[in-house]
């Protein structure tokens, strides 16, 4: 019997690993897999659509599934998660000392769309009062000028977002003090160089996020992987064999974390710390499939259409393919 063969364009992680090197095979398929940065595979997702399979940015789907257009539906997998606090970064000299004081502040963000900004934003609200239209959103490439936005956007008129000027990025004006804060997933250059009066906004952010956890039970969601929907719709079975790979890559990956007869990964307490995040965080922490984080999916599409990003508020299960929510239990 033939084989569908498809292409991959999904990060390199532990957890996706034995999908690219064919130890989570997936079923009726050969795999051309292209191990890509998330930015990569989104700008390639949701621009020109040209893999098979990929990974995409939550709040990107989320978006694009609110207007009805989006050429995936992914499945809940979710290959990428993290706490965000240690994301703000700030200008010392402004009188920054809680969230609250980033109101009337000009803060760059190298997209606002993004699912690392959409959580920030949607916890500085939650916990600290900050609303998005009492700040003053600057946008463009953390390390490279002229970066915009990967989908178009539709934002409410009190939204205040301007692009930076040409030749200029984000690092380079909180370096310069520019701006008085920068939100972003990856830490600008500015900060790991530790140029004077650029700090956390969340210093102890691990205290910080292990507490957020604690009250909300919230480990956020960033990435899923999706698949093109007119292959769906020719191939019925492909999502569900699909997520089957997935979990069985990140089982893999979870086997490997907690050996400590020989280290997989070159940390030399690491299984130390796999310990801990299990007594933290519960034993399937990071959790694939829809109802064991329907709560999460739930305040960030919330998040989403507070912030003017959803054109309606998504229902979350919109978001994945009927039968990938529902697997066979034996």
């Amino acid at each position: 019997m033939s084989k569908l063969t498809l292409s991959l364009g999904v990060c390199d992680y532990d957890r996706t690993r034995a999908v690219l090197d064919g130890r989570a095979p997936i079923e009726g398929c050969n795999i051309v897999g292209v191990a890509i940065e998330p930015e990569e595979a989104f700008h390639r997702a949701f621009k020109y659509q040209e893999f098979d399979i990929t990974e995409l940015s939550l709040s990107s789907h989320t978006m694009m599934t609110s207007r009805g257009e989006s050429e995936y539906v992914a499945i809940p997998a979710f290959v990428s998660r993290l706490f965000r606090h240690s994301g703000v970064y700030i200008r010392t000299d402004r009188g920054i000392q809680t969230p609250a004081d980033l109101s009337g502040k000009k803060v760059g963000l190298p997209e606002y769309q993004i699912t690392a900004n959409v959580w920030i934003r949607g916890i500085l609200e939650d916990d600290f009062g900050l609303r998005p239209a009492h700040v003053h959103w600057r946008r463009g490439g953390v390390e490279e000028a002229g970066r915009g936005e990967r989908a178009p956007l539709k934002l409410p008129q009190d939204i205040d977002l301007q692009q930076i000027a040409d030749g200029k990025t984000l690092s380079g004006m909180l370096a310069s003090g520019e701006l008085d804060a920068v939100i972003s997933a990856r830490a600008p250059s500015c900060f790991l160089r530790k140029e004077p009066n650029v700090a956390r906004l969340f210093p102890n952010y691990r205290d910080t996020e292990a507490d957020y956890f604690q009250r909300t039970s919230i480990f956020p969601t960033m990435h899923v992987i999706g698949i093109r929907k007119s292959l769906v719709k020719q191939h019925p079975w492909l999502p569900v064999s699909v997520f089957k790979s997935f979990i069985e890559a990140k089982k893999l990956a979870m086997y490997e974390l907690g050996q400590i007869g020989h280290l997989f990964a070159s940390l030399p307490w690491g299984v130390a710390e796999f310990e801990a995040a299990k007594d933290l965080m519960g034993e399937d922490y990071w959790s694939y499939g829809y109802e064991q984080n329907k709560h999460v999916l739930e305040t960030f599409t919330r998040y989403h259409f507070e912030q003017g990003l959803s054109a309606v508020k998504v229902n979350p299960e919109s978001l994945f393919a009927t039968s990938s929510l529902d697997l066979t239990k034996i």
